[in-house]
């Protein structure tokens, strides 16, 4: 296949990752050729704690995608969430040299690479430079200045920031897996470029992505991104609330929560319950589907 048809996206999550292999058709559509997924060893919360294992689990999934598309994966555009992410907003300017020429590409490029020569707190390094409005001389609330007149071009940007050794970490990852990143991209971005439409985004959305280890969140108003964070909690904190709250071991805590679990305790009958095996020779154990549901609940309020 030539080079230039496909794409593929790596989601480096805490229980799974995923490689997704696309093109765009004819039409401007995705079109997916092929998926891959494996059990993610070595990420706790979005960030890689054991390269080793994780490096295992990329190509596992790298490999399943490959079998499945019929396509060689060399380039792969990479997803990064994790607890040490975090965004502001910033206000910057240029002054441009010939106001008697119309803005260009070049001239946004120029004020996004001044953002990016922002100082960040030690160790930090920035993701994305997102603008969310312009403003040309002194006309403001302009979505795109290309083709316009003015000596000051000014704007609002979302600055995505995230810890240098987590991206660094998840780089060499990627390399180590014998792979080349081709970009980095935040989670709630790409899930909202997914499944967001443009109405939604004009409208005023929240879209939030409840993870095994984390929770992605990003907020739009009048199609401009407002906000974006991660917040460290998922699905993995709701199974450690079970194994607490039940005094079960974490496998069956797991099977509790995705075979019988529920979020609305009202719903569950007071007299269903579940059997849990006794750990060598110990008596089984009893477990109410509504005290279940009641922990299921409680966390999810919190998230």
């Amino acid at each position: 296949m030539e080079k230039q048809e496909y794409s593929v996206g790596l989601d480096i999550g805490t229980t799974k990752i995923v490689a997704v292999v696309g093109r765009r058709n004819a039409h401007g559509k995705i079109e997916i050729l092929g998926v891959g997924k494996s059990k993610s060893l070595g990420v706790h919360k979005g960030i890689v704690n054991n390269m080793a294992q994780t490096i295992g689990s990329i190509k596992a999934a790298i490999e399943q995608a490959e079998a499945s598309s019929g396509v060689s994966i060399k380039k792969v555009t990479v997803g990064i969430a994790g607890k040490h992410i975090r965004s502001l907003q910033h206000p910057d300017y240029i002054m441009r040299d010939k106001p008697d020429q119309y803005i260009t590409e070049d001239d946004i490029e120029a004020l996004k690479d001044q953002v990016r020569k922002l100082v960040m707190l030690p160790g930090e390094e920035i993701i994305h430079v997102l603008p969310q409005e312009y403003k040309v001389d002194s006309e403001g609330e302009i979505q795109e200045p290309i083709g316009m007149h003015g000596k000051r071009l000014e704007a609002n940007f979302h600055v995505v920031v995230g810890q240098m050794g987590s991206i660094r970490n998840i780089a060499r990852c990627v390399r180590e897996a014998g792979l080349e990143m081709e970009a980095l991209t935040l989670e709630p971005l790409a899930s909202s470029e997914a499944v967001l439409t443009k109405e939604e985004k004009e409208a005023g959305v929240a879209i939030v992505d409840i993870g095994g280890g984390t929770t992605d969140i990003a907020i739009f108003k009048d199609s401009v991104i407002r906000h974006t964070c991660v917040i460290p909690y998922g699905g993995g904190i709701i199974t450690d609330d079970i194994k607490e709250g039940c005094s079960i071991i974490e496998k069956h805590a797991e099977q509790l929560k995705v075979k019988f679990g529920s979020a609305v305790p009202e719903e569950e009958k007071d007299s269903t319950y579940v059997t849990i095996p006794g750990l060598h020779g110990r008596a089984d154990k009893e477990i109410s589907l509504k005290a279940l549901a009641q922990v299921i609940s409680a966390r999810i309020e919190e998230i």
